[in-house]
């Protein structure tokens, strides 16, 4: 997959002045809180049927419902959005998914599972594409190569926390109330975020590159950005299977919080390696740095193989997740240089489903491996050398013709994106 043949500048530049970069504080904060509801609502669905008198696994039926159906529809969302711009289409879907997570207490209480698996599969299929727009605005709000580079780390490895924090914050409200406030939190949150975003002149005026005569200018699946979303799988596979294995690792030692410390670990890892990454740029092409995050991935996980105690297993989980925003940050980077300038927020949304329908097979495939501990402990390994095997594989070969002129805003291929 030689996707690039122009390595990356070693130009530094500081968190402070992107931060300080106009819009662009503004657009990754509102992002996070827009995308909240994606660690908040599966939880708060769970404890609403369970608090209901509803059975755990209904609860977590719907739960996976929300989530899968969010990902499934992230490729039409990312369409529409490349035609009709993103205030048309992720303010709508912000205003439906809050409307359907603030029904869903009061059409549980009816008692119609029907009506309720409605709702939260129309909520999820609502949620708004927040990820794939921030990620199309970063060329037109951070031109410089280099401090587009950091934001897209910052970007990346924040996101682990969406998932500590907002977990979190469901369960002190359901704690301190019920979970229907904490639905109703959910709601707010992404309505807030997702309105501070819309309402940035970069996303009020943002427009898709008008489309080309030629149609094949426009095809979007080329056979190395199908290897990337393939390989992106695996990573998938392998956060999934970690969440499940991380119940397991509670359950063998008997220590509940172990089931939250060990994701909380593997984000705090991204997060931290994110820090690092977006720090500086890096020398090597992305597809180089895409290996090397790939193969540092793969080897974060072997220690699992032994069946650690709880806090070697916890040190063990930090690791790979340090390497896991070099990954997604490289991958958007290529995602932009293979796909066509008028379907890139479509690319980015495949980008996207690929690793979650990955963290949905990891987790279904270690639930049916829970009885075998080796093979639960081996699970993540086995995605991250799929991930490692499929870049590998597809690497050899000549960048398509239209990589060398897609760069919409002065960036040489090859630089931080």
């Amino acid at each position: 997959m030689t996707l690039t043949d122009s390595p990356t500048s070693s130009a530094r530049t500081t968190y402070g002045a992107v931060l300080g970069s106009p819009y662009v504080a503004r657009l990754l904060g509102g992002t996070l809180v827009g995308r909240l509801p994606n660690g908040m609502a599966p939880v708060a669905i769970v404890l609403l049927v369970t608090a209901e008198g509803g059975t755990l696994a209904f609860g977590g039926l719907l739960s996976a419902l929300y989530g899968l159906t969010s990902a499934l529809s992230q490729p039409v969302k990312g369409r529409l959005m490349d035609q009709h711009g993103q205030t048309r289409v992720s303010g709508p879907a912000a205003v439906l998914n809050s409307a359907a997570l603030l029904a869903l207490p009061a059409i549980h209480n009816t008692g119609s599972a029907t009506l309720s698996t409605t709702i939260v599969v129309l909520g999820g299929l609502a949620a708004p594409p927040l990820e794939a727009g921030l990620r199309a605005l970063w060329p037109s709000v951070l031109p410089d190569p280099a401090r587009r580079h950091t934001a897209l780390a910052l970007d990346t490895g924040t996101q682990g926390l969406l998932y500590i924090t907002g977990p979190l914050l469901v369960a002190a409200l359901t704690t301190a109330h019920n979970p229907s406030l904490a639905l109703v939190v959910t709601a707010a949150l992404g309505l807030a975020g997702t309105a501070l975003v819309l309402t940035a002149p970069p996303s009020r005026t943002w427009k898709p590159l008008s489309r080309g005569l030629s149609r094949t200018s426009d095809r979007l699946f080329s056979s190395r950005l199908v290897a990337l979303f393939v390989a992106l799988v695996g990573v998938g596979v392998a956060i999934g299977s970690m969440n499940v294995w991380a119940v397991a690792m509670a359950e063998r030692h008997d220590t509940d919080l172990l089931a939250g410390v060990l994701p909380a670990a593997f984000s705090t890892g991204s997060f931290l390696g994110g820090l690092l990454y977006g720090h500086r740029t890096w020398p090597g092409t992305p597809t180089r740095q895409l290996l090397t995050g790939a193969a540092g991935f793969l080897l974060g996980w072997l220690p699992l193989l032994t069946l650690p105690t709880p806090a070697p297993a916890t040190a063990a989980a930090f690791v790979p997740g340090a390497f896991l925003t070099l990954i997604v940050a490289r991958a958007f980077t290529i995602t932009d240089t293979l796909a066509p300038p008028t379907r890139t927020t479509e690319a980015y949304a495949w980008l996207i489903l690929s690793i979650g329908v990955g963290q949905a097979a990891g987790a279904a495939l270690a639930g049916r491996l829970a009885d075998h501990p080796h093979a639960l402990a081996a699970l993540p390994a086995g995605g991250a050398a799929l991930t490692l095997t499929v870049l590998l594989l597809a690497r050899p070969g000549r960048t398509p013709a239209h990589c060398g002129r897609h760069r919409r805003h002065g960036a040489p291929v090859g630089t931080a994106g």
